[in-house]
């Protein structure tokens, strides 16, 4: 890019690549040039291609960009999109810029996302969806997590542990009011020797009704007819006398 963009010699892209290689590169920088020698920009691009674009590497950025989340506390927005474009670019060396500022645009999900759409046109550059960015985050709480209240949580932390239960309802089974389970979950089934108890007391009172009814002859005057067993067989709730 220094070559295509400002024209500068191989001599100085070379002499600045301990600069721009960091750590683990650098070590290799230096152990290349000592047992290799001077050498122009070409032959260097050649190799830091052989050495660096392999499949573990280009695996292991394309983890680190699917990975990468925005945090609107923590990260800068210039900062970061410029890293994910950077690793975009050097998975797809010829996508467009458009192309690359819509694959990042798309990690931001959700409202954040839209609202850089609706601020930036289609063909935006990227210095254009950065200051979107900046001024969204910086003047809306759009892609902001929400914090909780730190006096309320002090509030809710300083009440004993006794009272919070006692604040609780306690759920009851409504068939066996037992605390233990709910109705929903209850297990316990009527027994057969109580269902046959509960038969046989059923047909106990039925048999005593009819008696009483049977009791009753045809030989016996209407005035001696006891009055549950009228109501009973005419289904009366109210009799009333009257006197003759």
């Amino acid at each position: 890019m220094l070559q295509e963009d400002f024209n500068i010699p191989d001599e100085i892209i070379v002499g600045k690549l301990h600069c721009l290689f960091t750590r683990t590169a650098n070590k290799w920088y230096y152990k290349m040039r000592i047992d290799q020698g001077k050498h122009d920009w070409s032959w260097w691009k050649s190799e830091v291609i052989t050495k660096w674009a392999n499949n573990s590497w280009r695996s292991k950025m394309e983890n680190a960009f699917v990975s990468s989340i925005f945090n609107s506390e923590k990260d800068k927005p210039l900062t970061w999109f410029f890293k994910q474009k950077d690793r975009v670019s050097a998975l797809h060396p010829d996508m467009s810029n458009t192309m690359i500022n819509i694959k990042i645009l798309r990690k931001f999900g959700g409202e954040l996302e839209h609202a850089i759409k609706c601020r930036c046109v289609e063909l935006c550059s990227t210095e254009n969806y950065i200051n979107a960015m900046e001024d969204i985050i910086t003047r809306t709480r759009i892609g902001k997590t929400w914090i909780k209240n730190p006096i309320e949580s002090k509030m809710v932390s300083n009440i004993p542990r006794e009272d919070r239960r006692l604040e609780k309802p306690v759920l009851k089974c409504h068939k066996c009011g037992s605390t233990s389970h709910l109705a929903n979950t209850f297990t316990k089934k009527t027994k057969i020797n109580e269902v046959q108890v509960i038969e046989e007391v059923q047909c106990t009172e039925e048999k005593k009704e009819s008696d009483q009814y049977c009791a009753i002859s045809e030989d016996t005057p209407v005035e001696d007819y006891p009055i549950e067993n009228i109501t009973a067989f005419f289904g009366v709730t109210e009799v009333h006398t009257h006197l003759a």
